[in-house]
């Protein structure tokens, strides 16, 4: 007799043998759906049954069966379907880390490429309760292009205790669906807002912003390691493209000048939002430390 395996919500499981039997582009798409559902519930806390764990274990098993895989899959394969013998609850991370293994390899091996969409993180909705701010650290994103920068730029901002972001008129849309992806929940507890268009269409610096302490993410200035962060200021970010604008660096220039971090490569520069993240932790740092002084 076929053994019947159940899903966490209940359902009937595909038996193995009939999906042994089925084209093996066709059989590994079904299979990584299996896993991919599986991860999910997890990541949500669910706790499956022991036989569902076990009808994973065992699908495991038939892909180390498979030797078109190459080696290095083969071990991972076979890796997974020992760790998915262990039990639940004390080994939920390292069953979760054996099923997103196993989609990964399956994803590679069916020609799919792996995108941030296909990364499960259900961190929950944040508690804007339990965030930390500096009071008067404030960043300006000036036309920044990209979600995802856009997005990875906020998730940042709130891990180093940004107070608040504020965004030129052609920034990218932190509401954007890749911005939001990227950012893990953190537009929404982090308070950010739109300047007026108006300014932009003279050449100076948002009126807004003016009057508060400036310093700009960009070449040509002080060394990250020498330069003196301010306890309150406004460090202004530029585009991926074209960097900080004239006006912006001239803003900057006058207050509290250039932020440069140095390279070493032959490339000479960095992502926007990785030097952001930089910046923002040797800030953050300078913060703390004042703190504790």
């Amino acid at each position: 007799m076929v053994p019947l395996f159940f899903d966490l919500l209940g359902r009937s499981m595909i038996p193995l043998q009939k999906l042994e039997r089925l084209p093996r582009s066709q059989g590994l798409r079904k299979i990584a759906k299996l896993f991919t559902e599986a991860e999910h519930r997890l990541s949500l806390g669910e706790a499956p049954a022991p036989d569902y764990i076990a009808y994973l274990q065992s699908l495991a098993a038939l892909l180390t069966r498979d030797d078109s895989f190459s080696p290095a899959a083969l071990q991972a394969l076979n890796a997974a379907a020992i760790c998915l013998q262990g039990e639940l609850p004390e080994d939920i991370g390292s069953i979760r880390r054996a099923l997103n293994t196993v989609r990964h390899i399956i994803l590679a091996e069916t020609g799919q490429q792996t995108a941030d969409w296909d990364f499960i993180d259900h961190g929950g909705k944040l508690d804007p309760q339990r965030r930390r701010s500096f009071p008067g650290m404030v960043v300006y994103l000036e036309d920044i292009r990209s979600p995802f920068n856009v997005g990875a730029m906020f998730r940042t901002a709130e891990s180093f205790g940004v107070e608040k972001i504020f965004l030129s008129p052609l920034c990218a849309d932190p509401t954007h669906p890749r911005a939001k992806r990227t950012a893990m929940g953190c537009i929404d507890i982090l308070p950010w807002e739109r300047l007026d268009a108006e300014y932009a269409e003279s050449p100076l610096f948002p009126p807004a912003l003016s009057q508060a302490p400036l310093f700009a993410l960009e070449t040509g200035g002080t060394d990250i390691a020498h330069f003196c962060f301010p306890q309150k200021a406004v460090m202004i970010v530029g585009s991926e493209e074209l960097g900080v604008s004239h006006e912006a660096l001239a803003a900057a220039d006058a207050s509290l000048g250039r932020l440069s971090i140095p390279t070493y490569g032959a490339k000479g520069s960095l992502n926007a939002s990785v030097a952001f993240g930089i910046a923002l932790q040797a800030w953050a740092a300078a913060l703390v430390l004042h703190e504790a002084t």
